[in-house]
């Protein structure tokens, strides 16, 4: 018995609607490819994204959403994401997957 026949026990007269789910879907702008970084500040490395020319409220929700899924912090300063640690290939990836064109720099 799964979840579903188990809330048609608790609640008989309940009709099951199905409503289509809306995804998101973000238009990103961008001319310049987005420059991915690597760098190491007080002996612990980290990666930077740099050149994005659209809105930076855009770029600050791009931020939480690579933060949170590599599990990693991070900041948004002076239109730069700055990640802790060496994730460029995975930040590449994602990247691109949303169609972005991205650079890498350094290494």
């Amino acid at each position: 018995m799964d979840l579903k026949d188990q809330l048609k026990n608790l609640f008989p007269e309940h009709k099951e609607s199905e409503e289509p789910k809306k995804e998101k879907s973000n238009v990103w702008l961008q001319d310049d490819p987005i420059i991915c970084k690597y760098e190491k500040r007080k002996g612990k490395p980290i990666t930077i994204l740099e050149g994005y020319n659209g809105a930076t409220s855009d770029f600050k929700t791009l931020a939480k959403e690579i933060k949170t899924k590599l599990s990693v912090g991070g900041s948004f300063k002076d239109d730069k994401i700055i990640i802790q640690g060496d994730y460029r290939d995975k930040i590449m990836t994602m990247l691109k997957d949303k169609g972005f064109k991205v650079k890498r720099v350094g290494g």
